[in-house]
């Protein structure tokens, strides 16, 4: 009797309140989705990191004849065979280098034309104009510092660059909009919170005559905020709900059917990481508006 009391209170103020009920779920949903999006963001992030960062390499580019005048650190000149032995044997002693890859002129003359075929430059370069590197892959790609301060500024090396360098760009944009996105989250999970709040004031003060007689007759405190709170755990539920098919359905159309055959080489966060996701977002969406529900009636319906 208890329980058909409770169900029906609560589906006695989801009807007087429709359209704050609907307020409700809506924000909720928005904000929740933008929770999950953003937790999802940051595990690609780390999917990317862990992937690229593997990948990186060292370039130690090798002064060529052209380099002479433009450059002071070729100022003496192309490098010679002797250096270029030198420094690969060098490079061998090192304990964090993992492998080590020489490209000739003509091979990055070749890579230039198959990365930058379309630009109009292709034509006017010549393979003597492209300079020989090492390009090298560490065990640790941390450890950038020990290979730069080894070879900069030795003969016959023009430059020592970090590919890592021009990723930290890409994840630094990455994680800024992760936060903006968590900004905005949290703005909306508090006008949420307020609409939550709202909504149970009016439904209490709706229902004022009911909860008079139901203190009158010796009704424990919880038993007349439960229907309350249900109410707003239910909304919120719904709202979760929503959040969880705009995850699902952003994981399935943005990504699995468009980014991934856009940008193949990026490997993007699977289904499982997802689904990591969508409880916590449920369990968030029940126990956020339930507890605020919760304090709400505390200061605002005397039991």
């Amino acid at each position: 009797m208890r329980a058909q009391f409770v169900l029906s209170e609560i589906g006695v103020g989801l009807r007087r309140n429709l359209t704050m009920t609907f307020a409700v779920i809506v924000s909720v949903a928005l904000s929740l989705a933008l929770l999950g999006g953003s937790l999802l963001a940051r595990d690609q992030v780390s999917t990317m990191k862990g992937y690229w960062y593997d990948k990186v390499q060292v370039s130690i580019y090798l002064c060529n004849k052209n380099d002479a005048e433009s450059d002071p650190n070729c100022a003496k000149g192309a490098v010679t065979e002797e250096q270029k032995k030198q420094i690969l044997a060098d490079l061998k002693e090192l304990e964090i280098v993992d492998k080590v890859y020489h490209e000739s002129a003509d091979e990055a003359f070749k890579h230039y034309k198959e990365q930058f075929k379309d630009s109009p430059l292709v034509d006017s370069l010549t393979p003597d104009q492209m300079q020989e590197s090492y390009r090298v892959k560490l065990t640790d790609p941390t450890k950038f510092n020990v290979i730069n301060t080894a070879f900069s500024g030795r003969q016959g090396v023009q430059e020592v660059q970090d590919q890592k360098d021009l990723l930290e760009n890409l994840f630094n944009l990455l994680n800024g909009m992760n936060v903006a996105a968590l900004c905005v989250m949290a703005l909306m999970l508090v006008v949420a919170l307020l609409l939550i709040i709202n909504t149970v004031r009016v439904s209490a003060f709706s229902r004022r005559r009911e909860t008079g007689i139901m203190r009158l007759v010796g009704a424990s405190g919880f038993y007349i905020q439960l229907p309350f709170i249900l109410e707003a755990a239910i909304a919120g539920l719904i709202g979760a709900g929503f959040a969880c098919v705009l995850l699902v359905g952003g994981k399935y159309f943005l990504i699995n059917n468009w980014l991934q055959e856009k940008i193949p080489l990026i490997n993007f966060i699977g289904w499982d990481a997802v689904a990591k996701v969508l409880p916590l977002i449920l369990a968030v969406g029940m126990l956020m508006p339930a507890v605020a529900a919760f304090f709400a009636l505390r200061k605002y319906l005397k039991v």
